[in-house]
């Protein structure tokens, strides 16, 4: 829990910021937020569900699923508790520690949802181009030790952020760009030489993110390689369809992510209330639409959904 109004002494406080100049707005604000919250987590705890309990979705592509809704409903618990208390009740500051805390959990748990979307890719790939391989390399213990790993990169190389941040002063107003605490929006409230903390978080992005996205370009070549290939048009949809879920969460996830870092390194005199919009957009946009993408695409899916109201309704009919 983030602790807000914090008045420890030896520590500096920040400010979150909602949406400037609509202050007298804030609870008509919070109630789509509240919405949008609420199908994010319902979505993604649903997926949960549904891979658990039914014995069709018991396959890699439905495990990496699991795993990204895991992720999502992280992400939206590391935010929502700030983002609503500014709209509710104008609790609008936080510690160090506690920004530091929520600052590690937002984009390590960025980087395990980057790492599995690369899973997914490498997913598709043995799908389409290794068929007849596809249960001997993708076995449950590979998933497994995929998803771990992602967890692993994300947390060790996240981990030195917050020590790094800790050793410089903050002076002046302190006032975030964000309704939570987000690393290069910390970093530039800092006072001192701030060369070495900003070449690391670079390091982080591009071993992550940046290597994360050329692996899935470089699957995605593959795959679309070998379903040129492919002789029957039929199989050739198929394959298509089968890419279509990944495709737009990939977009949906790196879309906002891109934009948003754009926005801070290369932009100083943009609206308060366009760093508010992107901002949540990035950490909301992707855990509201993934379960909403992949209910509407995955007929394996729409299957269990079906199946599990079913049973529900027979048990409430009786």
């Amino acid at each position: 829990m983030l602790a807000f109004n914090s008045t420890a002494s030896n520590s500096p406080t920040f400010s979150f910021i909602g949406f400037p100049g609509l202050e007298a707005a804030h609870i008509w604000i919070s109630i789509p937020f509240c919405v949008l919250y609420l199908i994010a987590l319902v979505g993604n705890a649903l997926l949960l569900i549904l891979v658990t309990a039914e014995q069709n979705l018991h396959e890699p592509q439905f495990y990496f699923l699991a795993v990204l809704a895991f992720t999502d409903l992280g992400l939206s618990l590391s935010t929502m508790p700030s983002v609503l208390a500014v709209f509710w009740f104008d609790a609008c500051h936080v510690g160090l520690d506690a920004c530091l805390t929520q600052m590690f959990f937002i984009h390590t748990l960025s980087s395990v949802e980057s790492g599995v979307l690369v899973a997914m890719a490498f997913d598709l790939l043995v799908a389409i181009c290794a068929p007849l391989n596809y249960t001997r390399i993708l076995t449950p213990s590979t998933v497994a030790c995929l998803s771990g790993a992602t967890l692993v990169r994300g947390a060790t190389l996240l981990a030195p952020l917050p020590f790094l941040l800790r050793t410089f002063p903050f002076c002046g107003a302190n006032i975030l760009s964000h309704p939570y605490c987000y690393y290069p929006d910390v970093l530039n409230l800092a006072c001192g030489d701030v060369s070495s903390s900003s070449a690391y978080g670079l390091a982080f992005a591009l071993c992550t993110f940046v290597v994360d996205v050329v692996f899935t370009l470089a699957s995605y070549v593959r795959i679309l390689g070998t379903i040129m290939k492919l002789e029957t048009p039929d199989r050739n949809w198929r394959s298509l369809h089968t890419c279509a879920c990944h495709l737009c969460t990939v977009l949906v996830f790196y879309l906002p992510l891109i934009s948003l870092a754009v926005l801070h390194r290369y932009t100083w005199d943009a609206s308060p209330i366009l760093y508010t919009t992107m901002s949540n957009a990035y950490l909301l946009m992707t855990p509201l639409l993934n379960p909403l993408v992949y209910s509407l695409k995955s007929r394996q899916i729409q299957t269990a959904l079906r199946k599990q109201f079913g049973v529900q309704c027979v048990i409430a009919g009786e």
